[in-house]
């Protein structure tokens, strides 16, 4: 398969292309600057325009990663616009410009994330479940509505709800140091779920929606078992050999980090991959434990 990527050099991407080039497929990379590779880049500001939009002729799918990062300090009124519009207008040119093709690719894998879902505490979840509520679940709604016009087109579109993503690198990476110093401990009370995946299943995962044409919509990029912010803490502190007896009460890291606490690190998302097991995928990390033993 012919295959353009945006947010190549990405903590996913970066994985991704070496993936799919053991495949045999063809890669292109929407790029803001040149690295010298004509023959495979493409130009582009994502909020702006595409240069050269012919040179996407002949594509057979499009995967989309790219977006601001929405890790900071805080969420400022700026960050926030950055993390939507990053995602939402992106998309948005992407979608018209492929559109505009003699012949659009067949299918668009979007990112998105399990933040659609919002903070559910116990509850369940899967591809059938409705939004949630906040900054978050709204882009993710907006995010994935920006490609609905290749839907009515015709194309194949995949909405992949990425849970927390384990690998080397990402935001396991972050954490090791403050674990590896004793430092690490339990955010609020520690029973929020927290939905994980390991690199290599994701990646599995996006091979069977690449191949099964009957996959469309929201996809779910989880384990089968999420575990709770303390299951989590608790077990990379045993396999690091270090003590998790710290705790950040929620008071203190929202005087910290503000309305970015109560949408990422106390939220609880209980996230199912529903659709992926549906339809034969088959994880080779299941656990938690065997996952972060592998990576540390």
């Amino acid at each position: 398969m012919k295959i353009l990527i945006s947010g190549a050099s990405g903590f996913l991407g970066s994985e991704l292309i070496p993936h799919l080039k053991k495949e045999s497929h063809e890669i292109l990379r929407l790029v803001r600057a040149t690295q010298g590779n004509p023959q495979t880049e493409i130009l582009w500001d994502p909020l702006k325009e595409i240069k050269n939009p012919e040179a996407l002729e002949g594509l057979d799918a499009v995967i989309h990663l790219s977006g601001e990062s929405i890790a900071a300090l805080r969420w400022t009124d700026e960050k926030k616009i950055k993390i939507r519009e990053s995602r939402v207008k992106s998309t948005e040119l992407l979608t018209r410009t492929l559109l505009n093709l003699k012949k659009p690719p067949g299918l668009f894998l979007g990112a998105s994330a399990i933040g659609f879902y919002g903070n559910r505490g116990e509850e369940v979840l899967t591809e059938e479940s409705p939004p949630g509520q906040g900054f978050l679940a709204q882009v993710c709604q907006e995010w994935e509505g920006a490609s609905e016009p290749l839907s009515k087109k015709g194309v194949r579109v995949v909405h992949m709800r990425f849970g927390l993503i384990l690998g080397k690198g990402g935001a396991l990476a972050k954490m090791l140091p403050p674990f590896r110093l004793g430092l690490g401990g339990v955010l609020g009370d520690g029973r929020q779920y927290m939905s994980w995946i390991a690199m290599e299943d994701l990646l599995g995962g996006m091979d069977q929606v690449m191949k099964d044409e009957k996959i469309k919509g929201p996809v779910n990029f989880v384990s089968p078992h999420p575990v709770t912010n303390r299951k989590f803490t608790k077990t990379l502190g045993e396999l690091l050999k270090r003590p998790t007896f710290l705790n950040m009460p929620a008071a203190a890291a929202r005087l910290v980090f503000g309305e970015m606490t109560d949408e990422m690190f106390l939220a609880s998302v209980k996230v199912l991959p529903k659709r992926l097991e549906e339809n034969g995928y088959s994880f080779r990390y299941r656990g938690l434990k065997e996952t972060l033993a592998e990576l540390v």
